[in-house]
């Protein structure tokens, strides 16, 4: 069964979960299945206007929950939709600043653009733009991406499904191609997973276990130097946020450059621990790793920032100098 038989039979369903997954950030392709509920429409099979409205409500229900999804993770969200970038500080911040040059109304437009459609309503939150502002703009920008796209379904339907019988007829050109993307998809995931296994090495320490050892090293007066490094990035892109009391900045996406900076701490006597606030401490895990080949001993806290401080680790706010800010709209 094609993707037009599907839609005729499931078309409110089928619209409405697409949309909502298409905002919350899965890749799907929104415009193919607008032009199909559209053509579906004009054959009598669905209402053409009950497809608008499927697709308006859930979308506009996906966008405000990755809205306050933003306005309440702030970098940590948008970092999770930038992962298929090669440099996800540059995808965040690139998207802050245009959506932000453009003005709120980038909204009305956000659908129609690449990448931007993804991180545009949790972009609005992260921003502090305001609710009503951005439910006004966002519906409006909503609206417009699915009256376009299925009402160019609807007009040119007949052309669509010509197209969808020269498809079919190379079907086995395109479940060839399919085969070979899964295929590529689990080899990818193949080697992610053997590249991962590399950081089973490395040494942990569980946040308890840490603030003793510093208690009794200051109790004893002992010249051993401890070190605690926030490997984040994303800890210093929103203010008011926290970080283990005295620790050092390093940055993943410079370490080497950050090298510089650590080689004082690298005496042997001198004990390096990494947090952050990954799943898996995978950053930390990726840093130690990698300061391993430095010839830099180093150990992992145990789930990050957030064992630290259910351990009762003491912190102290970022300060303001070292964090980068975002532009907001007040």
């Amino acid at each position: 069964m094609d993707l037009l038989q599907v839609i005729e039979h499931h078309g409110y369903a089928v619209t409405a979960i697409a949309f909502f997954a298409g905002s919350c950030g899965l890749p799907v392709p929104l415009s193919v299945v607008l032009l199909t509920a559209g053509a579906a429409a004009h054959g009598g099979s669905l209402n053409f206007w009950l497809v608008l409205a499927s697709a308006f409500a859930a979308a506009l229900f996906g966008d405000t929950l990755m809205f306050f999804g933003g306005r309440y993770t702030g970098w940590w969200l948008l970092a999770g939709l930038c992962q298929i970038s090669m440099n996800p500080d540059v995808c965040i911040f690139s998207s802050a600043h245009t959506f932000h040059k453009r003005g709120p109304e980038t909204l009305l437009i956000a659908k129609f653009i690449p990448g931007l459609g993804t991180v545009a309503a949790p972009l609005a939150g992260s921003l502090n733009m305001r609710l009503p502002r951005f439910l006004r703009l966002d519906s409006l920008g909503v609206l417009f991406y699915v009256t376009v796209w299925s009402s160019t379904g609807f007009l040119f339907a007949s052309l669509l499904r010509n197209v969808v019988r020269g498809v079919e007829q190379l079907g086995h050109v395109a479940a060839t191609i399919f085969i070979l993307a899964l295929a590529a998809y689990v080899c990818w995931l193949t080697v992610r997973s053997m590249r991962d296994s590399r950081y089973a090495s490395v040494n942990k320490v569980a946040a308890q276990e840490l603030l003793e050892r510093m208690e009794m090293l200051h109790q004893a007066a002992h010249d051993s130097l401890v070190v605690i490094a926030d490997v984040r990035s994303h800890g210093y892109y929103d203010p008011g946020m926290q970080r283990i009391k005295n620790s050092i900045r390093v940055e993943p996406n410079r370490l080497h450059e950050e090298l510089v900076a650590l080689r004082e701490f690298m005496a042997p006597e001198c004990e390096i621990y990494l947090y952050c606030s990954c799943a898996r401490e995978a950053t930390s895990v990726r840093v130690a790793k990698m300061l391993e080949q430095e010839s830099c001993s180093t150990k992992v806290i145990r789930g990050g920032l957030k064992a630290w401080i259910k351990a009762g680790g003491p912190t102290e706010p970022i300060p303001l100098s070292e964090i980068e800010h975002l532009p907001r709209f007040e």
